[in-house]
C-alpha cells in the first residue's frame, strides 16, 4: 500500500522522490539531504522517535527546488540561499524556470518541424 501524497515521507522515501543517485553499494544517499538541511534554514523535517526524520509535502517541493537549482540548474549554495531568503526573488524564479521550459520547448517543436520538413523534401526529391 502506498502512502498518500499527503503523508510524511522517512529520508529514504524523499531520496527516492528527488531520484538521488545511490552510491555503489546501492545505499540511497540520505547523507545529501542531511546536508542540506544544515545549509538552508527552510527545511525543517519533524524529527521524532530515535531522531528519525519525516518531511512533508511542502518540505518535499523545497527540496525538489533546492535540487532543481543546485543539481540541474548549477548554482552554488549561496545562489540559491539568496533565492530562498526572498520571496520576491523565489516567485520570480518561478516564473522564470517556466519561461525557460517553454523556450525549451518551442525549440523542440520547431527542430522537429525542420526535421519533419526536411525528410517530406528529401523523399520528394528522390522521387
Amino acid at each position: 500500500m502506498d502512502k498518500s501524497d499527503s503523508a510524511y515521507k522517512t529520508i529514504g522515501e524523499v531520496a527516492k522522490i528527488l531520484n538521488l543517485k545511490s552510491n555503489g553499494k546501492g545505499n540511497l544517499p540520505t547523507h545529501i539531504i542531511r546536508f542540506w538541511e544544515t545549509q538552508f534554514k527552510q527545511i525543517k523535517p519533524k524529527i521524532l522517535n530515535s531522531n528519525r526524520r519525516y518531511y512533508d509535502e511542502k518540505t518535499i517541493n523545497l527540496l525538489k527546488k533546492v535540487k532543481f537549482l543546485l543539481k540541474d540548474q548549477g548554482m552554488t549554495i549561496n545562489g540559491v540561499k539568496k533565492i530562498l531568503n526572498n520571496e520576491d526573488s523565489l516567485k520570480l524564479d518561478e516564473i522564470a524556470d517556466k519561461s525557460i521550459r517553454t523556450e525549451n520547448l518551442k525549440n523542440k517543436l520547431l527542430k522537429i518541424s525542420n526535421t519533419l520538413r526536411e525528410l517530406k523534401n528529401g523523399k520528394k526529391n528522390t522521387r
